[in-house]
């Protein structure tokens, strides 16, 4: 046992009474997204858009960013954005593309070589053309779909339909709010922003299939326990492993952000809030939308088992003390042809009673159909 309990193992939080706040809050969070979707849009990269990206590094103090956007539009190379990039003195020069030959692109790239002049170190250098770019964005969109219909077929093959499309739906909710920080943050749109998406649909489902996993065997366990009280009981169950797990996450991305560079500051950022919106999809949204989707304790059939379990468990059981435990193990081995061992002098308990325990008792040893004593 741990000295310091930080988590509780066993909590007891109503988490279905909360849903009167956390869907109005999720649904605004997704409408909000979707208005940005539509009206700021993302900040593309040269992954989609085509052109080519400079990163420069001057060796003379700070740059001055203002003076050398208003030199490299004098020369007229077309659409040029210039910024700082991590420290004062990188900048990252992006040029929109240019002709539809990478000759033309390359010749743009060594015009802006002579207009940095010697002050200016050339650290990176990445273009890309307008077919590739256009084939990246087809694919893209392809790898996303294709992850969200792989994922509902296999949640409709492993779970009934109400946890599929609630698994859907949190996902969805967790996929919005992470592109809604990238429009509103105006960072950049790329292929690692695909991989982050798509890393963050992972954990988000992992989080969900756990939760429904639980649910559903208690779902069979608990027939007459309402809906409301069952999904309390099995969040509730994994509160703990969830904090723990996406506490550890979050500060394994949050020193990626810090101390990754500026080229995944991006990605590293996107999963940072992907893992706390996923945590709390899956507390608040992925178990009480369950509810709403017409989830009912006879939707999950009970395995062979758990009904032969359940049958069991609905006779009349009696319940022993120490001594007539020990009494029953002695009758139920003189039954199978064992010898008994003589009870000590002094017994609290006569052999008479024991010999009528095992006529009583013996039974519920036996096969699960035997008749067992009320």
């Amino acid at each position: 046992m741990p000295l310091i309990d930080y988590i509780p193992a066993h909590t007891h939080i109503g988490f279905m009474k909360l849903r009167r706040y956390s869907f109005p809050f999720s649904a605004v969070l997704s409408v909000l997204a979707v208005v940005l979707f539509i009206t700021v849009g993302f900040n593309l990269g040269i992954d989609f858009r085509g052109g080519t990206l400079i990163e420069a590094q001057t060796s003379q103090g700070a740059a001055d960013v203002s003076a050398l956007r208003e030199h490299l539009i004098d020369i007229e190379i077309g659409d040029v954005q210039i910024q700082e990039f991590g420290s004062p003195r990188d900048v990252l020069i992006r040029l929109g593309q240019v002709g539809d030959t990478d000759a033309a692109q390359q010749a743009i790239v060594a015009e802006v070589r002579t207009a940095l002049g010697p002050e200016y170190t050339i650290r990176r250098v990445e273009s890309v053309g307008p077919s590739v770019s256009g084939e990246l964005v087809r694919q893209s969109i392809l790898a996303m779909v294709l992850g969200a219909v792989a994922v509902l077929a296999y949640l409709w093959f492993r779970f009934e339909w109400q946890f599929a499309v609630g698994a859907i739906v949190t996902t969805m909710h967790d996929i919005f709010v992470t592109l809604m920080i990238y429009s509103i943050l105006g960072i950049d749109f790329d292929l690692t922003s695909i991989a982050a998406i798509l890393t963050i649909m992972g954990y988000s489902l992992n989080d969900t299939v756990v939760v429904y996993d639980r649910i559903r065997e208690m779902l069979r366990r608990y027939k007459k326990l309402p809906l409301p009280e069952l999904l309390d009981t099995a969040v509730n169950a994994t509160f703990s492993r969830t904090i723990i797990v996406s506490t550890t996450t979050f500060f394994a991305t949050l020193a990626l952000y810090f101390f990754g560079g500026e080229v995944l500051r991006g990605f590293s950022l996107a999963m940072t809030v992907g893992v706390v919106i996923g945590t709390y999809s899956t507390i608040c949204v992925a178990a009480p939308i369950l509810i709403h989707l017409g989830l009912r304790p006879n939707t999950v059939e009970p395995k062979a088992e758990a009904k032969a379990d359940a049958a069991l468990a609905s006779e009349p059981e009696d319940v022993l003390n120490v001594e007539e435990a020990a009494e029953f193990i002695e009758a139920e081995e003189a039954a199978d042809g064992k010898s008994a061992p003589v009870p000590a002098a002094g017994a609290p308990k006569s052999a008479g009673k024991g010999a009528g325990r095992s006529s009583g008792k013996g039974a519920r040893g036996g096969p699960r159909g035997g008749k067992r004593r009320g």
